[in-house]
């Protein structure tokens, strides 16, 4: 497994998050619209693409949240590779660099049908928190904090 800091711009990224709007367009059904309109990449700057034997597998990204703050964003393992352990790579990835970048915490939010997310954000000590920003009061929204 090859974990890869790349941009926003990256092909292999591109595809991923391709591939992952497909699938939360059905996951999130008539809510995906209002999802969708935060999860643009033009304010992406962080991205990690995972690769194994040089194909991408998977990927995610941080996003300036405030002074301290990163968002998670755009987690995504394609389906045959899922349960190897790339979505937690990838998120340590992730908050190695948000450290480096010097921000003390990461935010995210998933939806309440992400079940796995949400399994793999309580195993990797992320803790519910209030929603925030554009998710308050959503109540298919959970949001999660980790500090670094």
């Amino acid at each position: 497994m090859r974990l890869v800091r790349t941009d926003s711009h990256n092909e292999d990224f591109i595809a991923l998050v391709k591939e992952l709007d497909t699938y939360l367009a059905i996951a999130d059904g008539e809510d995906h619209a209002f999802y969708d309109q935060f999860n643009k990449l033009d304010h992406i700057k962080n991205v990690v693409v995972a690769y194994k034997s040089h194909i991408p597998v998977g990927c995610g990204a941080i996003k300036k949240y405030d002074s301290r703050s990163v968002e998670i964003k755009r987690m995504y393992t394609q389906p045959a590779y899922r349960g190897n352990g790339i979505a937690s790579l990838i998120l340590k990835e992730l908050e190695k660099w948000s450290a480096e970048l010097l921000f003390e915490r990461c935010i995210l939010e998933t939806g309440s049908r992400q079940e796995e997310a949400i399994a793999l954000y309580k195993k990797s000590n992320y803790e519910i928190i209030e929603n925030y920003g554009q998710y308050t009061g959503i109540a298919n929204s959970y949001c999660f904090e980790k500090k670094l």
